[in-house]
């Protein structure tokens, strides 16, 4: 092997080396990163219950998420039923209803609970009872329902695969708050309210560091064995 074919594979193998280091080294400040955010959703979800009443700014809902809440309001139309989501494993409807927080107070987007869906008549929507008189709702402050992939936007009808906030304040008539609130409770109105732990996915960074400390120890292990071991110890 010639002296300058040498120093480039040397070069090479230097390279790939610092860079897998570097991103193993990305992937575990952002596992730290994480760590840190799961820490204060977890304490969030320990304070004491607020009263809807704070959501009435918009600068500081955004603020409270994953805190406790108590809602007193108005059921408004219409109710939306998100598809193709699963709880148990299982795959049915989210329940979505927007509330009028009283008294005179902003819209919020209510996450009832699941419900399973009718797999002989698609477009049959399950029962779910909608008070017509003022309410109470005790649940989680949370972002707005997640979004799926779909080909194409969602018909504006009851059964939906993904809901736009803004389109849908429309269908309201009322501005609706950044924030959503998962219900929470017993199973009622023929709905599951068994949320899951938000988990914010801190093991796959874990994961992905491992992977790039291993090919930064494989260069190094092929580098050694190759460019050194066979070349100025092995006898030829």
């Amino acid at each position: 092997m010639s002296l300058a074919r040498f120093w480039f594979v040397t070069l090479a193998a230097a390279l790939g080396f610092a860079l897998a280091l570097a991103l193993g080294f990305w992937q575990l400040s952002r596992a730290a990163a994480k760590v840190a955010l799961q820490g204060t959703m977890d304490a969030r979800q320990a304070l004491p219950l607020l009263e809807g009443a704070v959501l009435r700014d918009p600068a500081i809902a955004t603020d409270l998420l994953y805190r406790s809440v108590r809602l007193r309001g108005t059921w408004l139309a219409p109710t939306v039923y998100l598809d193709n989501r699963q709880m148990h494993g299982k795959q049915g409807f989210f329940v979505v209803t927007p509330l009028q927080l009283e008294p005179a107070g902003p819209v919020i987007l209510v996450q009832r609970g699941w419900a399973p869906r009718n797999f002989i008549d698609r477009a049959l929507v399950p029962e779910v009872s909608t008070p017509a008189g003022p309410v109470e709702v005790v649940g989680r402050i949370a972002p707005p329902p997640g979004k799926l992939y779909e080909f194409s936007a969602s018909p504006a009808g009851a059964i939906r695969q993904n809901l736009d906030l803004q389109g849908f304040a429309g269908e309201v008539g009322r501005a609706l708050a950044v924030v959503s609130v998962l219900q929470s409770g017993a199973p009622a109105d023929g709905l599951l309210r068994d949320w899951p732990r938000v988990n914010v996915g801190v093991d796959k960074h874990y994961g992905y560091a491992v992977q790039w400390f291993a090919l930064g120890g494989l260069i190094a292990l092929l580098y050694g064995w190759f460019q050194i071991v066979k070349r100025f110890i092995l006898p030829p």
